[in-house]
């Protein structure tokens, strides 16, 4: 009985201090969703949210696609009673009506209490997923994370230098881009001159990131390269005009151009991929361009690529 008292009065206290701290949202490095996290939460170290001190309490925070946010919300008005135990449920936040779940689950053998929640965003859907170990559920309540979601809010724009920072590499030189996307925090990023919300296909743009595995013999990178090169998303109607072997910052090579078109209004473009072999992951550069605006763009591209440094 000594330690009902105790944890009854640390319940409360994890209830009744949210609203108290709803301008105290706290945005994890990259992202435009951010929310207040619950008593005893900090920033995650392995992923973007927030946990308690044992790791066993998570709070993931990303961003999806727009459309996934219409898909919830069509599914929800479908099927408001829910389907298999899951419970579906909204809620009013100030980034807008949101849309979440609550399940029980099992992770090995501990019974955990999972939460779903998804919120409209401009250009994006904000996501965030929780999971709770039955131990904690008598401080993390269902009334908790419900408020919790309620404090989710989103920031209009995040800085070119925060995205940038969270990269394994330095971009020294942004060749005039204005528009700066992170696609994955710390391994992805988008440089335009268009805007998410107008589209990027009508104008340049160019994508960095990492992939895994990659092939270490010569003669193995010229089919890994063009394979690549064919299924970049939303390009159609694709031709390969150009694929060698090239050296990068020193670093050994793949180019690869194709003529396409891109867009709901088939914009006819050119694309060039670069890929740039390292040993356990490798950059890969995807760079378009509208094809009476190619020259100009190549410049740019071939700018953003050779001003790519290591980072240390």
């Amino acid at each position: 009985m000594k330690l009902i008292r105790p944890l009854a009065a640390l319940v409360l206290l994890v209830a009744s201090a949210l609203p108290a701290l709803a301008a105290d949202a706290v945005y994890p490095p990259g992202l435009r969703l951010g929310m207040v996290p619950l008593v005893g939460l900090s920033k995650a170290k392995t992923f973007p949210g927030f946990e308690n001190e044992d790791g066993s309490v998570k709070v993931l925070i990303t961003e999806l696609p727009p459309a996934a946010y219409n898909e919830v919300v069509s599914a929800f008005n479908a099927n408001p009673a829910g389907t298999n135990g899951v419970k579906p449920d909204k809620i009013e936040t100030s980034a807008g009506l949101a849309y979440f779940t609550t399940e029980g689950a099992k992770v090995g053998d501990t019974l955990v209490k999972r939460y779903s929640m998804i919120v409209p965003g401009t250009g994006f859907s904000g996501y965030v997923a929780v999971q709770i170990p039955e131990n904690a559920a008598k401080i993390y309540t269902d009334e908790a994370v419900r408020q919790m979601f309620a404090t989710a809010t989103i920031r209009k724009e995040v800085s070119v230098d925060e995205q940038i920072g969270l990269l394994p590499f330095k971009i020294t030189d942004l060749a005039g881009f204005k528009d700066v996307r992170t696609l994955v925090p710390g391994s992805s990023i988008i440089l335009a001159d268009g805007s998410e919300s107008s589209g990027y296909e009508s104008k340049p743009f160019i994508i960095l990131g990492l992939i895994g595995a990659t092939p270490q013999a010569a003669d193995d990178r010229a089919r890994f390269a063009q394979e690549a090169a064919l299924q970049i998303p939303g390009l159609r109607e694709t031709k390969i005009t150009m694929s060698e072997p090239i050296r990068i910052n020193s670093q050994p090579g793949f180019e690869t151009r194709i003529d396409g078109v891109s867009g709901k209004d088939k914009t006819p473009v050119t694309v060039v991929q670069w890929i740039r072999f390292g040993g356990g992951t490798s950059l890969r550069i995807i760079a378009s361009a509208p094809r009476d605006q190619w020259s100009d763009a190549f410049t740019r591209f071939r700018a953003v690529r050779d001003g790519i440094q290591p980072k240390g």
